[in-house]
């Protein structure tokens, strides 16, 4: 495939459904409160980043960066190299993506689906290894174009330009507080900007890994929350309005992640979880009248690999409720296997009817 004419860049269909994301409003009844979030994972790659590769591919083909036998190179922790690869592929160029040992197999797994090449790294350094090998490989090469998602203002301005306007519009002008994680800083730092033009008592909150809190000025360590904190402040925070930092371990993190899934039927990755966490503790300080808002950045199908689905109760879940695979056809011939949880316990109490966790059946086939 032959790169996209400038005058007729935009066509591809499929950038028609980047951006323009609804904003859901999340009731807790436990916690008394409704956090309202950005559902970024609606987005045509599955998150937040394809905002990005669109804005800043489209301005390196305005200002003629990008040439037929150009090469897209970037370091990520994955969501930006699959959404490059969905952008810069189906521009005809080719796509190659740098990325920690350390990432999920599935993000792997979608940019090559996507005709991206890979190149793995051990990040003796977070981020900066993958980024300084970048440069390096520039540098040797003319037809290599570098995005740098982790410097390049476009980054931040598309969310000031765009993001933050939708939310402003969506929340009808009335946002107490805006919580997000920060990878590169463009979504904490262009939001930010747009919502304290709007309104200057705004709340900007930064949430970071407990383990890796680098904003409250400890030393960065592992964590299970991919895609932030990668080791390392991002250029793009400098000068950021953030009003307060709240931190969140892993395992909340994790847990609260798979809360989204089973209360919510949100299929969302662990820095959304932890999002959700720390906008939970944004709204319980601020009272149950505060609007909070926050970004569900990408989908789970990324983490079938990593600790997000490898709690003891799945694995519980998978030895518990074995039947024959003969009884199994009986049942499924038209037998009634047994009672059906229906809502109208919800109905008439307020409250999700319990559900049993799911049974693995062994089929004898």
């Amino acid at each position: 495939m032959s790169p996209v004419s400038a005058s007729s860049w935009s066509q591809p269909e499929i950038f028609a459904l980047i951006g323009r994301t609804p904003l859901l409003p999340l009731r807790f009844g436990a916690e008394g409160v409704t956090i309202y979030a950005k559902a970024e994972f609606t987005n045509p790659s599955g998150s937040i980043k394809d905002r990005l590769a669109l804005s800043i591919l489209r301005d390196a083909r305005n200002r003629g960066l990008l040439s037929a036998d150009s090469i897209i190179l970037e370091c990520t922790s994955g969501n930006t190299g699959i959404s490059l690869a969905l952008v810069g592929t189906a521009l005809g160029y080719r796509v190659k993506i740098l990325m920690s040992e350390t990432a999920s197999v599935e993000r792997r797994h979608l940019m090559r689906h996507l005709g991206a090449e890979i190149q793995l790294f051990q990040p003796t350094r977070g981020y900066l290894t993958g980024i300084e090998l970048s440069r390096t490989m520039a540098a040797a090469d003319p037809r290599i174009f570098l995005p740098r998602q982790f410097e390049n203002p476009l980054n931040a301005l598309d969310h000031e330009e765009n993001t933050g306007p939708e939310i402003i519009m969506q929340m009808m002008k009335k946002v107490d507080a805006f919580v997000s994680g920060y990878g590169t800083g463009g979504t904490l730092t262009g939001c930010g900007r747009a919502l304290k033009r709007h309104n200057p008592a705004v709340q900007i909150v930064a949430m970071e890994p407990a383990e890796a809190a680098m904003l409250s000025g400890e030393s960065p360590c592992c964590h299970s929350i991919e895609g932030v904190a990668g080791g390392y402040v991002p250029p793009l925070l400098t000068g950021a309005a953030i009003d307060r930092v709240v931190k969140v371990t892993s395992a909340d993190a994790l847990a609260m992640t798979r809360r989204l899934a089973r209360e919510f039927g949100l299929l969302v990755g662990t820095s959304s979880g932890a999002n959700i966490c720390a906008a939970l503790q944004t709204a319980r300080r601020l009272g149950p009248a505060a609007r909070v808002v926050t970004i569900l950045c990408d989908r789970a199908e990324r983490y079938y690999s990593t600790s997000l689905f490898a709690s003891p109760e799945f694995r519980a879940n998978e030895n518990s409720g074995q039947i024959p695979g003969g009884q199994l056809r009986q049942a499924t011939a038209g037998t009634n296997p047994g009672p059906v949880a229906t809502g109208n316990g919800a109905a008439a109490t307020g409250q999700p009817a319990p559900i049993e966790p799911e049974a693995s059946y062994a089929i004898g086939i």
